[in-house]
């Protein structure tokens, strides 16, 4: 039996299947928060948290495992002349990075070593620093790398990027300068996770869905913090009672900020080119006058039409988790453990937030000089600005400077270094001239309705 959209396109029942099930499945996955155990949450989030809970004992180990392959591996792979390598590109991609990033993730595998066994200098190992990102951090990472690239499939690869996208093109499009199916990865995030709304973006980029300048937007400024670190943040400033105020206005911020941060430079400046360097070219969105719905009915159709078999999408999920783990996981113990000791062993975060206290003071924050010292503790984790904010006296002090440290949304010691370990087309300069942009953009916002609410 076949279905009519057009007079050129048709469709049998096995197409509109293979559309519906998987992508229904994905939305559920990753979208939709379910109760589950007394307490609603998205199920792969759910999923990544039994696995920590389950595992947690034993996921350190694994940690330390990884990074000595990793390094072994990359060390290896230098010494081999490329001739006995360049026949298999994945493994000669994932143990062949360039020379900085080379380092990075021989220095995140030794920082992890050092940690793991306490030996070394005490700075890189204490429980504020080192031990931080290895016992808590990368633990969460490395439960969502397992499992989500292995569901991922099922949100990019049955057409439903290219349903939403239809329909949400001329939404983004004006207001964001971005392509309809970016809504997806916002979703993801609000509702999920960050990490996996980065993991997206860097896959729609590398397949060539974004171009440069898009996906360099997207990922600083969708991949927003889920509701439930949200509500963790503002437990612990004490302001749990207000969390719809807050939420609220993390909300209004952030949407105001994304709208402005990609319409100044760096982000203005990105080259509107695809990975592959060729020139963007209008959408069909764009051109068409006629139904976006049925649009992407027909788009979402022939995707799924044309998907590879069920064992190559699994072929590539393995292939996406084995480059997480090897490539992520050192460089996210390097950048955020440097990042933890500069924050916890020095006073540059002091002296840079200087130039703050003024704008505080003409906003009327109270506590301006602690609070202006915390705000720019988001760049390097974003819980480390809300722990500070617990000895502020004020409510309005606390909502703003929990407020802003999800707003700021880049920090190094997770979201900056999935960034930066990834192929999207961000430097660290980048991330830290961006992070300020967010912080200057969304602070009148954020101390206006704080002082409304509070």
């Amino acid at each position: 039996m076949n279905l009519k959209l057009n007079n050129k396109d048709s469709y049998s029942i096995a197409d509109w299947c293979l559309f519906i099930i998987p992508s229904l499945i994905g939305i559920i996955c990753f979208m939709i928060p379910l109760n589950l155990e007394n307490s609603y949450i998205v199920p792969i989030a759910y999923i990544s948290t039994k696995i920590k809970s389950e595992f947690g004992p034993y996921l350190p180990s694994i940690i330390v495992i990884i990074s000595l392959i990793s390094g072994f591996l990359t060390i290896l792979f230098r010494v081999i002349p490329p001739t006995r390598t360049k026949r298999n590109t994945f493994l000669l991609n994932l143990f062949s990075p360039t020379n900085i990033w080379m380092l990075i993730r021989i220095l995140g595998g030794g920082f992890i070593v050092m940690t793991f066994f306490k030996v070394g200098p005490s700075f890189i190992h204490d429980a504020n620093t080192g031990g931080l990102v290895l016992f808590e951090l990368l633990p969460t990472l490395l439960s969502i790398f397992i499992i989500a690239p292995l569901l991922l499939p099922l949100l990019i690869s049955f057409g439903l990027l290219e349903f939403v996208g239809s329909i949400m093109s001329r939404v983004m499009r004006p207001i964001f300068g971005l392509p309809g199916r970016s809504a997806v990865d916002c979703v993801a995030s609000w509702l999920g996770d960050c990490s996996v709304a980065i993991m997206m973006t860097s896959n729609q980029y590398e397949n060539g869905y974004y171009t440069k300048k898009e996906a360099a937007v997207i990922a600083t400024n969708f991949s927003l913090v889920s509701i439930t670190f949200s509500l963790v943040v503002i437990t612990q400033v004490g302001l749990e009672h207000m969390f719809v105020q807050f939420y609220f206005t993390v909300c209004v911020s952030g949407l105001l900020t994304a709208i402005i941060v990609p319409r100044i430079p760096p982000l203005s400046r990105k080259p509107d080119v695809y990975i592959t360097g060729n020139e963007k070219k209008a959408s069909s969105y764009d051109k068409l006058n006629g139904s976006l719905f049925k649009l992407g009915i027909i788009k979402a159709l022939n995707k799924a039409s044309n998907t590879k078999e069920i064992t190559n999408l699994f072929v590539d999920a393995i292939k996406s988790t084995c480059d997480l783990i090897i490539s992520v996981i050192p460089s996210v113990m390097a950048i955020g453990t440097v990042s933890l000791i500069i924050s916890e062993y020095t006073n540059i975060f002091d002296y840079l937030g200087i130039p703050f206290i003024p704008i505080l003071k003409l906003l009327h924050i109270p506590e301006a000089e602690q609070a202006a010292s915390a705000i720019l503790l988001g760049f390097t984790d974003m819980f480390i600005p809300s722990i500070v904010a617990t000895s502020f006296k004020t409510d309005i002090t606390k909502f703003t400077i929990a407020a802003v440290s999800l707003v700021q949304l880049i920090y190094l010691s997770e979201v900056g270094a999935l960034l930066l370990g990834s192929k999207l087309p961000l430097s660290l300069l980048d991330l830290a001239i961006i992070f300020i942009q967010r912080t200057l953009i969304s602070l009148p916002i954020i101390a206006a309705l704080a002082h409304y609410f509070c």
